[in-house]
């Protein structure tokens, strides 16, 4: 085993040092923030989600900025404030407070008429402003304050301000009920946090043991939640990651006062697994844990037929006066899964969507994929910050965090959808949409070729695409209303596109494609192409109290936090693989390669391969290639040469089901070869113990495809880091063909084969990069 830790005394994992004060009577029961104490005391009426010219955080920021510098001397933006009420602490920031006029600001952006702002939403704004009043008075000793709404038009610069005069005894009178209406939520939430710290503090493993490798995990992941820090662990399959992260992670909440664990997955079974290891953590000691899965909105939609809104969806209706029961409910319910989230809703006949994202405030562990806490949207992130959350994060198969992050941050809009979005386009729109065209037809003139990285962001064209965005908010300000579907999409592109130009820099690329078909100046696409993750990610990492990245393909230490933005003093830990080189037999091709040019020589041979291996011992095999058309080439070439081997393929863009029936035929004293795609739904994440699987045929050293795109790539990552080939295809493509291979062996038990097949598996640097307890043999044919 291999670690990158500092050298440090270290007491054990499980006897903390110290317990965390559980009574309650050093400190207050229960600390909530000023908006959420409002939001949960004062909505009321319909969910609608109906899209608004509302503005992004950057101009909400940026609106705060210019209404902030406006004001005279003696202002102060951002003051910090906070309370109490029989226990409860209410803390939060006001935007201002001017100490001339004694005179607190809450401040909104918005677009449109201010007028046309809803009555719920300016009631909530008001008494978020009453709170910050009374806090005030309460700090200062003041008898009365000012108090003001500012509502700033972000198209306009316009202001429009409500004001009112409150003495302190209104005020503690209206803070006093606000805190009423939340103090028996306030108190069951207290004596739910000292119960399940105390559970947690006597949390055991749920096995008699730990399995090889385990142990080891768990204790670094134990190691970088005491210490704050985030941790790389290269761990292989088998050992029972999800259980080993979890358990020290649990573990140490109480200890370091963590608030939340997010557990992030790429792929559903990820979800499912620790959504089954949390389970299993705690029923055997009766843990009050709450555990929530998040679920995309269309795959939890009850009515995707409806709008999302009172007038349309009966579930939206009323849905804030329903809310409460339907919050109570959820909270009794330990293990929140998809399925148990929809039965409390629809028994309360709420959405089962809104609901879990309102229960993201009031549980323990929440697990879900990447974009939840990555994405520039990421609702956990914004939470977290809001909240001032303590969070653990687990990023669970990290090696595919890279490639998620790189499609989160890049955006792409199109020449076709803009002439298609100025057809439907009202007038105002349509003359906007134009000059979009001819900045777009100024750029294409200067890019002729196919594919062409431009040297610069195109800034006429940015310009033309922040204006049209601002002609179409105006118009939904003024004629509200469902955009056509065509010219929605241009815009939501469009605003994407415009907020990365602004962050634009050596981490992107922005470059110019016109498909094969559609050859002419007119028709092409624009995409600012994410590279390097590592600066929009850096600051996620950051705010968490420890994040922990693991995978049985990581790459390497240098790798991860150059492309992720990993601290610097980030640890790095490789455990030991409790399997054996007896249990799999590895060989190497190196008779034959798949490289593109040798690549109809190939399929022959391979072929002969594939069915020598399955005569000398019968069984389940899977055969990976580097695309579909191969991979036909050589199952067309096996049934011609042993139509006796029972074989079936991976279909290109296959249903759930579909892809459940490939699974469903790798049975229990069953024999064939199931032929599939190097990176596709069958490299990783399934699950094939025992007789289901007894080997492995990987054709392809799994390198991205050398194309324009991926050459620029190269080209960068050598200029940031000097690694540029093995950061762009080296590093991907063996993790691949690690995570394929780990197919085969999945218990202490199994026992299997995988061939290698290109001669480049033979070469010490391709060698070096395969997990260690694997003993390559090379062969030229057999």
């Amino acid at each position: 085993m291999r670690c990158r830790w500092p050298s440090a005394t270290w007491s054990g994992i499980w006897r903390p040092r110290w317990r965390p004060d559980l009574t309650g009577t050093t400190q207050p029961a229960y600390t909530i923030a000023v908006r959420a104490l409002c939001e949960f005391t004062a909505k009321a009426g319909d969910l609608d989600l109906r899209f608004t010219p509302s503005p992004s955080a950057q101009e909400g920021i940026a609106g705060h900025a210019v209404v902030a510098a406006r004001r005279g001397d003696g202002y102060r933006a951002e003051l910090p404030l906070s309370g109490e009420w029989n226990g409860l602490r209410v803390r939060g920031r006001a935007d201002g407070y001017d100490e001339n006029e004694n005179l607190i600001e809450e401040i909104k952006t918005h677009r449109g008429r201010p007028e046309s702002i809803p009555d719920n939403h300016r009631h909530l704004h008001w008494a978020q402003v009453r709170v910050y009043g009374h806090l005030l008075c309460q700090e200062r000793g003041l008898d009365a304050v000012n108090l003001a709404l500012v509502y700033y038009d972000i198209g306009s610069g316009v202001e429009t301000v409500l004001r009112e005069q409150r003495d302190s005894a209104w005020l503690q009178t209206h803070f006093a009920g606000l805190c009423e209406r939340f103090s028996s939520w306030a108190a069951q939430e207290s004596a739910h946090r000292a119960a399940r710290n105390d559970a947690l503090t006597h949390l055991r493993f749920p096995h008699a043991d730990f399995r090889p490798g385990q142990r080891h995990l768990a204790e670094s992941i134990y190691r970088a939640n005491t210490s704050g820090r985030c941790l790389l662990a290269q761990a292989p399959t088998g050992i029972g990651k999800t259980v080993g992260s979890l358990f020290p992670t649990l573990k140490a909440m109480p200890q370091q006062g963590i608030d939340k664990v997010f557990f992030l997955a790429a792929k559903t079974p990820g979800r499912r697994l620790a959504l089954d290891g949390a389970a299993k953590l705690c029923s055997a000691t009766s843990t009050p844990l709450r555990v929530l899965e998040l679920t995309a909105r269309d795959k939890a939609c009850e009515h995707p037929d409806k709008a999302c809104h009172g007038e349309a969806c009966p579930l939206a209706r009323g849905f804030y006066d329903r809310l409460p029961a339907a919050r109570a409910a959820a909270a009794e319910v330990l293990v929140l899964d998809r399925e148990a989230l929809r039965t409390v809703a629809l028994e309360h006949d709420v959405c089962p969507y809104y609901l879990g994202s309102e229960m993201t405030r009031w549980v323990d562990m929440i697990v879900g994929d990447y974009n939840y806490y990555f994405d520039g949207g990421a609702m956990l992130y914004a939470l977290a910050q809001a909240n001032g959350w303590k969070a653990s994060v687990l990023v669970d198969e990290a090696h595919n965090l890279v490639n998620r992050a790189r499609s989160m941050y890049s955006a792409e809009i199109d020449r076709e959808l803009l002439r298609a979005a100025r057809a439907v386009a009202p007038p105002a729109v349509k003359k906007a949409l134009e000059r979009v065209g001819r900045a777009w037809t100024n750029v294409d003139k200067g890019a002729p070729a196919p594919y062409q990285l431009l040297e610069s962001m195109p800034a006429k064209l940015v310009d033309a695409l922040q204006d049209a965005s601002s002609t179409i908010n105006e118009h939904l300000a003024a004629f509200p209303g469902p955009l056509d579907p065509d010219l929605q999409r241009f815009h939501f592109d469009a605003l994407q596109f415009a907020r990365l130009a602004e962050s634009f820099g050596p981490h992107s690329l922005v470059d110019l494609s016109r498909d094969a078909d559609r050859p002419t100046l007119r028709d092409s696409t624009i995409c600012i192409r994410n590279v390097v993750p590592a600066p929009f990610l850096g600051p996620r990492f950051a705010a968490s109290h420890s994040s922990t990245l693991f995978s049985g393909t990581l790459g390497t230490w240098q790798y991860c936090t150059d492309t992720l933005g990993l601290p610097a003093d980030t640890a790095w830990v490789e455990v030991d693989s409790p399997f054996t080189a007896n249990q799999l037999d590895v060989h190497v091709a190196k008779g034959i390669s798949t490289r593109y040019q040798a690549r109809a020589a190939s399929v022959q041979p391979i072929a002969e391969l594939i069915a020598r291996q399955f005569h000398e011992r019968p069984g389940n095999y899977l055969a990976f290639f580097s695309s579909f058309d191969y991979m036909d080439q050589v199952a067309g070439a096996l049934a011609r040469l042993d139509p006796g081997v029972t074989a079936w393929r991976q279909e290109r863009r296959m249903s759930e089901t579909a892809r459940q029936g490939f699974i469903d035929r790798f049975a229990i004293g069953g024999a064939g070869v199931g032929f599939a795609v190097l990176g596709g739904a069958f490299g990783e994440g399934v699950d094939l113990p025992g007789e289901r699987l007894i080997g492995a045929f990987v054709a392809t050293l799994g390198l991205p495809q050398v194309n324009p795109v991926n050459e620029q790539l190269r080209e960068r990552m050598q200029t940031l880091f000097g690694a540029g080939y093995d950061y762009t295809y080296l590093y991907p493509g063996i993790q691949k063909v690690v995570q394929a291979a780990g197919r085969v062996i999945r218990t202490e038990q199994d026992r299997g084969v995988v061939w290698l097949i290109d001669d480049r598996f033979a070469q010490p640097g391709i060698r070096a990069l395969m997990p260690a307890w694997w003993e390559l043999g090379a062969h030229n044919s057999r």
